[in-house]
């Protein structure tokens, strides 16, 4: 019988936090393996750490110190500020970084987390959900051989309306820095590094973003959280000299994502090279949005 690396000694990883992101995704993902192996949680509450860990067989730290010394990567399901407060003590004690955006509350936040991991040398990955999908991969491939003038795309749901994601950063802080760093990041690749940026609207109803790309083009971005759709819309448009080329992710299947981003996340902390995103694109992608807020 042929064993692949990864039965014979997976990641072991720590999961800060216990919210619904928590359960759902990292919890549930990581536990999945080969790859990685969840060791134990850690959360505020206490109970809510045993009902996110039980199901998988992980302990449950007494403290995020405890955490760390029971686990090889760190992953993080908590607000912003939490991670930006967390996530530097985990790389200065040489954890590798499973991180979410945005990376902070603000920029100065980000930037911390971003220095941190820099300083330490530790492996980071940023958790852009639709980067891990072979659909987006094919369109951003596409996207690289064809010549923009122009993009449209928009980022729609119904989330900050009601139920478990309605969560206090998110109502505050709106749109723009939940929603903005996906959208942004797609319109960044496929497009062209954006060199200025400006904003229109209220982020916690229906924010505008009007792109310039060092390339000359020129992208739109719609984000609300606070519609009501169906279902969570994400759509770019190209346009230029040839067919447009057109990004939607209404018939893709998330959960073709959690197995690339955990291999790859796995496969980087082994080999010791990050690869994009990580946390110098989450500070990348912070740094546009503090130029629109």
């Amino acid at each position: 019988m042929t064993f692949s690396p990864w039965t014979r000694r997976p990641v072991e990883v720590g999961l800060v936090g216990a919210g619904p992101w928590a359960r759902a995704m990292h919890a549930r993902i990581l536990a999945a393996g080969p790859e990685t192996r969840l060791t134990a949680v850690w959360a505020r509450r206490a109970e809510a750490a045993h009902a996110t860990a039980s199901p998988y067989g992980a302990d449950v730290a007494g403290s995020f110190e405890e955490l760390l010394d029971r686990c090889e990567a760190v992953a993080f399901a908590v607000p912003p500020a939490v991670q930006a407060g967390l996530a530097p003590l985990a790389a200065r004690r040489g954890k590798a970084l499973l991180l979410e955006k945005p990376l902070g509350p603000d920029l100065d936040a980000a930037r911390r987390v971003a220095d941190a991991v820099a300083d330490s040398g530790v492996v980071s990955q940023l958790v852009l959900t639709k980067r891990y999908h072979p659909v987006t991969r094919a369109f951003l491939a596409a996207a690289r051989d064809a010549q923009v003038s122009g993009a449209r795309s928009c980022y729609l749901h119904g989330a900050f309306r009601g139920g478990e994601f309605a969560t206090g950063w998110r109502l505050e802080q709106g749109a723009l820095l939940d929603l903005g760093p996906h959208l942004l990041d797609l319109l960044d690749a496929a497009v062209g590094p954006v060199k200025a940026i400006r904003g229109t609207g209220d982020s916690r109803t229906w924010l505008e973003l009007t792109c310039e790309h060092e390339n000359g083009a020129v992208s739109q971005a719609s984000l609300s959280g606070a519609v009501n759709v169906p279902r969570a819309v994400t759509r770019v448009e190209l346009f230029g000299a040839g067919e447009p080329l057109v990004y939607d992710t209404s018939e893709i299947d998330h959960e073709e994502c959690w197995p690339v981003l955990r291999r790859e996340f796995a496969t980087a902390v082994r080999t010791g090279v990050t690869t994009a995103p990580d946390a110098a694109r989450g500070l990348y992608l912070q740094e546009l949005i503090a130029r629109v807020a």
